[in-house]
Order: structure tokens, then C-alpha cells, then sequence
């Protein structure tokens, strides 16, 4: 599907999906595209599908629409394009034409046992070893053509590695300026980066070499700033006096800096900021180095491709927190919106078993005021396993562990369901295995897990005419050192399509009747013990919910780290 990613801007991070024929885009409410900048016209520009191209037109707006930097009046987008309206820049992404060609009928992976398959492997690399392999030899002449690429060709490598194993830009930057300094014969340096919404340069990393006073100011010439950022080109001065386009007047005299090198962090998009470094060289040094300066035009040329390197990876960084936190915010608002709905249908009960027991005192009728008050009650139920499944799903705990029967925690579960299957009509039938010892595990969260899924099960059959029956039996295997709880049901049965999102939070079957929490907390429960909830169905033939737990036996002095000792060792089982 066609979209447009908001990649700068007050809506950075949003993702507008183009599905359909005509988008119109502006700061109204009205347009499909609605972005929240100023800068932005109410009804700024219209996106249509045509043939499935995409063509982008402007609506005679007050600041224009611009792609790839050009304003336009008309354009077909390309998948790729960057779409500026006012100041929020877009990426639009567009559709992949199939190819027709499938490609598993022309590429083959041979199995092991494949005989016929004679390749073997005959020599392994590491990324350490790939980068050490591209030092000089020792005999190779150090101003030979050779000798220059391979250095050039390592420190690209070595750049790529830095850049690829953070998401942490603070820290990619900092490492980006040690390579530098590995590299180049600077004395100061620093890393600024363009705020996006200011368009100023921000230092956020600075570097000095040892020796050099680590409080001395670094003043960097506007002049060379200004050139790099509007013409996008690196700079490398050695004697401002020579070089005209410089001011004699300016700071670089002023500050006494006789070399500089200032290159662009060019990006796939934008400039997004300058990597400075100078060195300072006093008269004695430049005689005894014969008026040769320490910065080069190779010099230059690595430090851009460097910059590149480092803009791409600024880029990509900012984007992946853009879209985690697109997602963040679109889980939060789904999980506002699902339980506003599902709180609004509990507060709708409960406010009419209250106005039947406000009818039940007026009229002194008991009866009225006992069915008010089971209405009530059901519905106070209600909110308190909805509060008790968003704390068990959106907290990570350990298990309560303590020596206990799992019968009889499950027996509980059953005595509390029996009511509520005998309203509906639904046979619960319950068969303990006889051989079931104590164990170690959390009742507390075994109950809570096994009562999610029986009133699942209860809640499906009752849908069959007549209401169909719920079996839960537990099973101890010995010989595998598991314990079983199994809930089996004669229900319609989960269709193959809900499978794959049966344990995803707010998804349920039962509409308004359910949370979409009860399974992915009754998971988690599990999980927690080292353990699996396995699940089969059939449509029209109904679903068996299988609890799998490691049976940890109790040991001698079972306290809280005994507990914990058994638990680790059942998930590292569990792992294996």
C-alpha cells in the first residue's frame, strides 16, 4: 500500500495509508491528510490515484508544494519522492508492481542430506578480521596509490561497523569523532547537528588531542558554516589570506586558525549537520615542515564521505524513533479507545441496577432492589478483572512461588464458574488427575490464568443451541516432569484466520463482551512459570486450551530463593 511518512515536521512520525482514489491534504480537519503545521494552507494540496499512479496537485496554496525540492503545480510521485508542505517534509512510498515471475521456482535451497550438493566452506571472515585485513603491509611504499586506497578503503569499513552498532546517536557521534582523530592530525573538533525546527547548528560533540588544553574554546568561523551548509560542499583552508573567498576581516584570522577542515553531514534528504575539525600550527612548525599543511585534499575527501556516512546514520536513527514512537502512541490510543468502550458498557450497567434499586427503595419492593443489586454486582465483577488483567499484562513479575496443589487451585477456578454456567445453561464438568503432588508454582496466578480461559469456553458454547459443554481435567507426566491443565469445550471453534492473533492484546471474539486481555494475560501467566498455553480447534468442533507447567517439586527449606532457584532452572529448560 501507498503511504506518506511524516519524517520533519510537528507531525513527524505519523504514516498516512493512501488507500483509495482521492486525498486531499491541508491543515483542516476535512482532508484525509490533515497536518497540524502553521505554515500549512487549510486545503493545501490533493493526491489522486489514477491507474494506479499517484499524481500530487497543488491547490493554489499561500507557501506552494514542493517535491524533491522543486515547487510544483502537478506531479506523478515516485516512490521515493520527499513531498514539503510549509515545514513538514513527507516521504511518499508507493506500491511494488508484481513481477509475475515466482521466484521459488528459480532459486533452490538443497537440503543437508542432499548428496548431490558437494559445496564446503573453505574460508571464514569476521568484521574484525575483515577490517584488520585492510591495514598496510608492512612493505608497502606508504605515497603509493595502492597503500592510500587500502587505508581509505579500511577506515570507510571501520566507519560503516560504528555507525551500524547504535541507535543511540550521542554515542554514534562520539564514536564517529574518536575514529576521526584515529585518522586525521587534528588538534580540536567538534559535531554539530541542524535542529530541525530552529534550522541552527547544535554542538553535541567536541574533541580535543591530548595536550591541547581540553576547556579551550573552539571558535568556528560563520563564514566557513554559512558556505558548507547553503552550498553543501566540504571545505579544507590552510592560509585564509590565499583563499578569496574568504574575508581577510573575518574570524578566521581573528582566531589565529591556519588549517580547517568543515564538511556537510549530507543525508538521504537534508543536510542534518557539519563535522569541524582545524589544527593549529605555529611559525617554528611550519618551517620545520617546509610550508607543507597537515590538511590535504584527500584529507577533505574522507572526512565528506565520513560525514555521509555518519548524516545516513543520524537519519536512520531519528527515523526508527519516529516510528516507534508513531506506534507507541497508536497502541496507546487504541488501548484508550478499547477500554473507553468497554468501561462505558460497564458504567451503563451499573447505572441501571442503581435506578433499579433507587426504584426498589422508593417503592419498597426488595425484589426490585435484589435485582438492581445483582446487576450491580455483576458489573462490579467486571471492573475488577478488567483491573486486574491491564496490571497483570502491563507489569513484568515474578511468579509468587510457594508449595501448593494445582487441584486444588484449579478446583477453585471451577467452584467460582459453576453459577455463572448454570445461568447459561453450559454443563462444566471437572476431572482432577488422582496423581497430582504438590508442587511449586503461584496459585494466585495459575487461578487467575485457568479462570480466563474456562469463562472463555463457557461463553463460547453458549452460543450453541442448546448451550454445548466445557470439560477441564488436569494430567501429571512424571516421566516428562509436566503438569497439565486442559480445557476443552464443544463450541463453534476458532477460525483459522483468528488464530494468529488469538494471545494479541484488545482482540476478541466476543465484541463488547470481552477486553481482548483475558488470553494474552493468561500467556504471560504461563510464560512467567517457564511454561506453554498450546492451543487446537475446529471449526464447528470446538477449541482444547492446554496449559503445559514444568512440575517443580518442592525442596528442603522451600523459601523465596529456593523458589526462585526452581524457577530459573525450569524456564532455562524451557529455553532449551
Amino acid at each position: 500500500m501507498a503511504t506518506l511518512f511524516v519524517i520533519r515536521g510537528i507531525d513527524q512520525g505519523i504514516r498516512f495509508e493512501l488507500e483509495g482514489t482521492v486525498f486531499q491534504l491541508g491543515r483542516d480537519s476535512s482532508n484525509a491528510i490533515q497536518l497540524h503545521d502553521s505554515e500549512v494552507s487549510r486545503h493545501h494540496a490533493e493526491i489522486r490515484r489514477r491507474e494506479g499512479e499517484f499524481v500530487l496537485s497543488d491547490l493554489n496554496s499561500s507557501n506552494g508544494t514542493y517535491v524533491n525540492g522543486k515547487r510544483i503545480e502537478q506531479h506523478k510521485l515516485e516512490s521515493g519522492d520527499q513531498v514539503q508542505a510549509g515545514s513538514t517534509l513527507m516521504l511518499f512510498t508507493g506500491t511494488l508492481e508484481e513481477s509475475g515471475v515466482d521466484l521459488a521456482q528459480n532459486v533452490k535451497i538443497n537440503p543437508t542430506e542432499d548428496l548431490s550438493d558437494s559445496s564446503r566452506i573453505v574460508k571464514t571472515l569476521t568484521q574484525e578480521e575483515g577490517s584488520a585485513i585492510l591495514n598496510f603491509r608492512a612493505d608497502a611504499p606508504q605515497n603509493s596509490w595502492l597503500a592510500r586506497a587500502r587505508s581509505n578503503l579500511q577506515i570507510m569499513y571501520r566507519t560503516a561497523l560504528a555507525v551500524s552498532h547504535t541507535l543511540d546517536i550521542d554515542q554514534l557521534l562520539q564514536r564517529i569523532m574518536e575514529l576521526i582523530f584515529e585518522w586525521v592530525e587534528a588538534d580540536r573538533g567538534c559535531i554539530m547537528l541542524m535542529d530541525p525546527a530552529a534550522k541552527t547548528l547544535q554542538p553535541r560533540v567536541r574533541r580535543t588531542r591530548k595536550g591541547i588544553k581540553a576547556d579551550e574554546k573552539i571558535h568556528i568561523s560563520q563564514t566557513i558554516l554559512d558556505y558548507v551548509i547553503e552550498k553543501n560542499e566540504g571545505v579544507v583552508t590552510s592560509d585564509a589570506r590565499l583563499d578569496d573567498r574568504w574575508n581577510p576581516a573575518g574570524s578566521i584570522l581573528q582566531m589565529g586558525i591556519r588549517e580547517a577542515i568543515c564538511v556537510p553531514m549530507q543525508g538521504r534528504y537534508d543536510v542534518v549537520g557539519v563535522i569541524y575539525i582545524d589544527s593549529t600550527t605555529s611559525p617554528q612548525q611550519m618551517i620545520k615542515q617546509g610550508g607543507n599543511s597537515k590538511f590535504t585534499e584527500d584529507h577533505l575527501k574522507l572526512m565528506i564521505a565520513i560525514g555521509h556516512q555518519a548524516a545516513l546514520a543520524v537519519e536512520d536513527t531519528r527515523y526508527y524513533s519516529a516510528m516507534v514512537q508513531a506506534e507507541r502512541l497508536a497502541a496507546v490510543g487504541q488501548t484508550i479507545a478499547t477500554l473507553s468502550h468497554h468501561i462505558k458498557n460497564i458504567l451503563q450497567g451499573i447505572r441501571g441496577g442503581s435506578y433499579l434499586i433507587e426504584m426498589g427503595l422508593r417503592e419498597h419492593d426488595e425484589e426490585v432492589v435484589g435485582k438492581g443489586w445483582k446487576i450491580v454486582e455483576k458489573n462490579q465483577n467486571k471492573i475488577s478483572a478488567l483491573v486486574m488483567d491491564m496490571l497483570t499484562f502491563s507489569k513484568e513479575r515474578e511468579p509468587d512461588l510457594i508449595t501448593a496443589n494445582l487441584n486444588d487451585t484449579v478446583h477453585d477456578a471451577i467452584e467460582l464458574m459453576n453459577v455463572r454456567a448454570a445461568e447459561l445453561q453450559v454443563k462444566l464438568e471437572w476431572r482432577p488427575v488422582a496423581a497430582m503432588p504438590d508442587l511449586v508454582f503461584d496459585p494466585e496466578g495459575i487461578h487467575r490464568a485457568v479462570l480466563n480461559v474456562v469463562t472463555n469456553a463457557i461463553d463460547a458454547v453458549a452460543e450453541n443451541d442448546p448451550p454445548g459443554k466445557v470439560l477441564v481435567r488436569t494430567e501429571y507426566d512424571a516421566a516428562e516432569s509436566l503438569a497439565r491443565v486442559v480445557v476443552e469445550d464443544d463450541g463453534p471453534g476458532i477460525p483459522a484466520d483468528q488464530m494468529d492473533h488469538l494471545f494479541s492484546p484488545f482482540v476478541s471474539s466476543k465484541k463488547s463482551r470481552g477486553t481482548g486481555l483475558g488470553l494474552p494475560v493468561s500467556q504471560k501467566i504461563i510464560r512467567e512459570h517457564g511454561g506453554r498455553l498450546l492451543v487446537e480447534s475446529q471449526v464447528g468442533r470446538g477449541a482444547r486450551f492446554t496449559f503445559e507447567l514444568p512440575a517443580m517439586m518442592p525442596k528442603n527449606g522451600d523459601d523465596a530463593a529456593s523458589s526462585a532457584t526452581i524457577l530459573r532452572e525450569a524456564m532455562e529448560r524451557e529455553g532449551d
